[in-house]
C-alpha cells in the first residue's frame, strides 16, 4: 500500500532559538563565579532565528571574552552547544552544556588557586 496522494507537512522552525531555564541557570552560575573572581563584568544575550548566544565581557567596550552558543542545526552533528573564545575560535562543542562550560570552570580554578 503506497501513499502517493498525501502531501508532506511543512517543517516549521521556531521563530527564535532561546535558552531554557536550566541552561540559563548553568550559564549564569558560571558567569556569577567569574564576576566574583573579578574576571568578567558584563554580559549580553542574543536570541536569533538560527542560534542563541550568551556573551561575557571583561569590559563593556570590548569584544566578548567568551560566548556560549546554542545552535539547533548542529544538534545531530557536533553538538547543540559551542564555546567560542575571544578570537572567534571554537574552544569546545558538545551535547551537554556542563561539559562545554568546563574550560571556563578550569580557568576559574586556576585564578582562584593563585
Amino acid at each position: 500500500m503506497t501513499v502517493d496522494n498525501v502531501a508532506a507537512l511543512p517543517v516549521r522552525r521556531p521563530a527564535q532559538t532561546v535558552f531554557d531555564r536550566t541552561e540559563l541557570n548553568a550559564i549564569l552560575g558560571v558567569y556569577g563565579r567569574m564576576v566574583a573572581a573579578g574576571l568578567w563584568r558584563d554580559y549580553a544575550i542574543e536570541h536569533g532565528r538560527d542560534a542563541a548566544t550568551f556573551s561575557a565581557f571583561r569590559r563593556a567596550a570590548e569584544r566578548p571574552e567568551a560566548q556560549v552558543m546554542k545552535i539547533p542545526a548542529m544538534r545531530a552533528r557536533q553538538g547543540l552547544y559551542a564555546l567560542v573564545g575571544e578570537g572567534g575560535a571554537v574552544l569546545k562543542r558538545g551535547h551537554d552544556l556542563r561539559t562545554v562550560l568546563a574550560p571556563i570552570e578550569r580557568k576559574l580554578l586556576k585564578v582562584v588557586a593563585t
